[in-house]
């Protein structure tokens, strides 16, 4: 499948941050990370998808997060497509990921541990989980 004229947006509430420990969830909703009063949503806008494999594709898009927006490339695989759903859409289910360095996005809080390296890691991972239709 050819999905080069596709058109992808996910947006993602950064207030909605879920690590099961609430001290370190409103940690990461402050100033020192995402900042979510200031900047509530991190954003993903595709500008060219490529096909790399049978079902793997090369996703380029602007990310923007913490008010910074920088282009990313992230790898696509195509779970499936199914063919007509309840309604009569073609859908294809896919899965992004990829990661990018938090420091080029102002996330800049960080603090040693007595072992030797630091508490947060440069590098985030995205894993994005999306459904998309087909238009007409």
């Amino acid at each position: 499948p050819d999905f080069s004229d596709a058109k992808v947006t996910v947006k993602i509430k950064s207030e909605s941050i879920n690590t099961d420990n609430k001290k370190r969830d409103e940690h990461l909703r402050s100033p020192d990370f995402f900042e979510s009063d200031k900047f509530p949503e991190i954003i993903f806008v595709s500008k060219k998808i490529e096909k790399t494999g049978k079902s793997t594709f090369k996703i380029t898009g602007d990310f923007t997060m913490k008010g910074v927006t920088k282009t990313v490339a992230l790898t696509g695989e195509l779970g499936g497509i199914l063919a007509k759903d309840p309604w009569g859409h073609t859908k294809a289910g896919f899965t992004l990921s990829g990661e990018v360095n938090r420091f080029d996005y102002g996330l800049n809080w960080n603090k040693a541990i007595e072992a030797g390296g630091l508490v947060v890691s440069e590098k985030v991972k995205l894993n994005i989980e999306l459904e998309l239709g087909k238009e007409g």
